[in-house]
């Protein structure tokens, strides 16, 4: 098959990390991809040129970005249309929002089938209901033409549904796959972000793994932290990752206690995974909504347990008190995280465990086998050869 993929970014997140885990073995099977993105926003980082060192065809798209603007949707939008009757594809998969509604629009000028992937939604809770009502009446239009509509956990497939964004017998869960060979081969700290945030070898090290945005409640890690900073006075947070919070948890930071100050750092977004999560003994997520996000993947690849709130599809990824610990406030997310803290052997129990929940569900190669199915399936629903895809939406889980 000839399959366009278009993200509106490749930022250091989930659906970037998954089209390059899944976008070479689907090369080495024989089909054609070729990937069009935007750009990032400044700090989010670029895998841009990841994909071009692995000899992926990728293309930037003028105008394609993340935030709202009638002159380049329109740019983006043109050029799209352009490159798809260049590039003639079976398939165009698009991921998000604004890549979603533009890409599909381009893939039905040019008569190829469509697939689409919630990576999560924004359709309520984010802006006000009015907003989220046009939003939902969007997508419910392009589902119905859409030839196969993907989400990436039961929780994301479930509000879509419930939202009436789409029938619940044409939407299918296939779950995140991305590169875990390296992560599953950890065996020993790198010392990296130790030594940039200056804890020593015997600190115990909390990551907070994201972009910093409203949704993922960055603050709550800091009142987590606040809770258990006298009890653990080696303990430090590390906040990996970039965004519009930045300033805000800046000045909370620097508003804080003493051990706030000393011990709160952040790092900005890295791109080596395996570096960072070396040198982590614990992952902490404070999100109030989320898809099924990769960070926690990455980690239990590298064997470090999880204390997360419970929302989207992390209860589909974190077993509780076996992988890691799932609480809905911030004291609940303390006392997990205290088990851990008090723990090595609770730890390294924790993470062995989770390293074997991930290894070959998450694999790149189980994505781009499940993505393959459901391309075929949907170039097949397209030309009226076949039922579509999402016929029963657990089948590809």
């Amino acid at each position: 098959m000839r399959i366009a993929r278009i993200l509106t970014r490749l930022n250091l997140g989930g659906p970037a990390r998954q089209a390059l885990a899944a976008d070479p073995v689907l090369r080495q099977r024989g089909h054609e991809v070729r990937l069009f993105t935007g750009t990032a926003e400044s700090g989010e980082g670029d895998l841009f040129d990841r994909f071009l060192e692995r000899g992926l065809d990728v293309v930037r798209v003028p105008g394609l970005r993340r935030r709202p603007g009638p002159i380049a949707d329109f740019r983006a939008g043109r050029f799209l249309r352009s490159a798809l009757r260049e590039f003639r594809p079976d398939v165009v998969h698009t991921h998000a929002s604004k890549a979603g509604l533009l890409g599909r629009r381009a893939a039905w000028s040019v008569g190829a089938a469509t697939v689409h992937t919630f990576h999560g939604h924004v359709l309520e809770g984010y802006f006000p209901e009015r907003i989220s009502r046009m939003l939902r009446s969007t997508e419910r239009k392009l589902a119905e033409r859409t030839d196969a509509i993907v989400a990436v956990s039961h929780a994301t497939a479930d509000d879509l549904v419930r939202l009436e964004v789409v029938p619940e017998q044409r939407v299918v869960v296939v779950p995140p796959g991305v590169d875990l060979a390296a992560l599953l081969e950890l065996r020993a700290r790198s010392g990296f972000l130790r030594r940039l945030v200056g804890a020593d070898e015997n600190a115990l090290l909390v990551g907070v793994l994201g972009r910093l945005a409203e949704v993922k409640q960055p603050e709550k890690a800091i009142e987590v932290f606040e809770l258990l900073q006298a009890r653990y006075p080696d303990l430090h947070i590390v906040f990996i990752g970039d965004g519009d919070q930045w300033g805000m948890l800046e000045r909370r930071i620097q508003s804080g206690s003493e051990a706030v100050r000393a011990r709160v750092h952040m790092v900005g977004a890295r791109e080596n995974m395996v570096a960072v999560l070396s040198d982590l003994d614990v992952l902490l997520m404070t999100s109030r909504s989320e898809g099924m996000p990769v960070s926690l993947i990455e980690a239990a690849a590298a064997g470090i347990p999880v204390v997360s709130t419970p929302v989207g599809g992390v209860p589909e990824l974190v077993a509780h008190e076996r992988t890691g610990w799932l609480g809905e406030s911030v004291d609940e997310l303390g006392y997990g995280l205290a088990q851990y803290l008090d723990s090595e052997d609770l730890r390294r129990d924790a993470g062995s465990r989770a390293r074997l929940r991930v290894r070959e569900r998450h694999s790149g190669q189980a994505l781009a086998t499940r993505l393959e199915a459901v391309y075929e399936a949907a170039v097949g629903a397209h030309s009226g050869d076949a039922l579509p895809v999402t016929e029963g939406r657990g089948a590809f889980a």
